[in-house]
């Protein structure tokens, strides 16, 4: 049993967040909710749905650079097929924002049109952006504003409370505080939490986490390993069962060490740093295009 697979995480701010997004959703017309494309299953509240009820929603398939493009594409189609207008953004760089603007428009036309009808001409769309930690709704948001008119850290829980921002292609965003669940039902959705940063680190293993994710990036991408450490793939041995721990991980994560020249006295590797070195550049989209999950 892995700690990441008991993380309780919630804190008392996220449950506040919870009260404050159901008395704010009578003020906005639509609900953009922000993913992170790399693991859009994991990276999506399953409250949502519930909180939301039938007003109109976007999704946010975001840092859509640092994941595997043809796997976004099967999202999309997926979240189409079951009646969801997904868009994938990376607004680090700014793509696609003024996609998410004509989704906007198209999945709002027919109630503007109604506004219209009652002389409620310029009526501006107000919407409310949720999230988990850490999928970069202040980025999206400071895209649209063309400011720094929300806080931008590259850690989870630096947005603190709900604040309105007026766009001038009239629209009005309502940010909320991240928010996460109650807890992870499941193992893999917690580790692939802790993989892309929604976890502070500081409550986690990371040398567990790193070999977690190492075993996982062997399995599917395991030339991006091989092209970033320049490291071999053979003779790694297999995890014999779950008590066995990550043998597999381990034994990659000692020679991306050593091939990093990560070394302690006496010339043992220094798996902490390695770990954390691993982390980083995941996160950092340094090994390439990734994508942990597919519909």
């Amino acid at each position: 049993m892995s700690e990441v697979s008991s993380i309780q995480w919630f804190p008392g701010h996220m449950a506040k967040t919870r009260r404050i997004m159901q008395s704010n959703l009578k003020l906005v017309d639509v609900v953009v909710e922000l993913t992170d494309a790399r693991v859009p299953y994991s990276s999506r509240n399953p409250e949502m749905d519930r909180l939301v009820g039938a007003k109109p929603r976007l999704l946010l398939l975001n840092k859509s650079d640092s994941a595997d493009e043809t796997i976004t594409s099967q999202w999309i189609d997926y979240y189409k097929r079951n009646g969801i207008t997904a868009v994938a953004t990376d607004c680090r760089s700014g793509k696609n924002i003024n996609k998410f603007r004509s989704a906007l428009k198209e999945l709002m036309a027919e109630q503007v049109e109604i506004w219209e009808a009652k002389g409620m001409h310029g009526r501006p769309i107000r919407m409310m952006i949720v999230g988990i930690p850490n999928v970069g709704k202040s980025s999206f948001i400071n895209r649209l504003a063309g400011s720094k008119r929300a806080k931008v850290e590259d850690r989870p829980g630096v947005t603190r409370g709900k604040q309105w921002v007026t766009l001038d292609d009239n629209t009005e965003l309502l940010d909320m505080p991240g928010v996460l669940w109650p807890k992870f039902e499941d193992k893999q959705v917690g580790e692939r939490l802790a993989f892309t940063g929604a976890v502070k680190d500081d409550i986690l293993d990371t040398e567990y986490l790193a070999c977690r994710l190492l075993e996982l990036l062997c399995e599917d991408y395991g030339q991006n390993l091989i092209d970033r450490y320049g490291i071999s793939l053979e003779d790694i041995p297999e995890n014999e069962d779950e008590m066995s721990g990550c043998v597999k991980g381990f034994e990659l994560l000692e020679r991306i060490g050593k091939k990093r020249g990560f070394l302690v006295s006496g010339g043992e590797i220094n798996t902490e740093r390695a770990a954390a070195t691993v982390l980083d550049e995941f996160r950092g989209g340094k090994l390439g295009r990734i994508s942990l999950e597919r519909p």
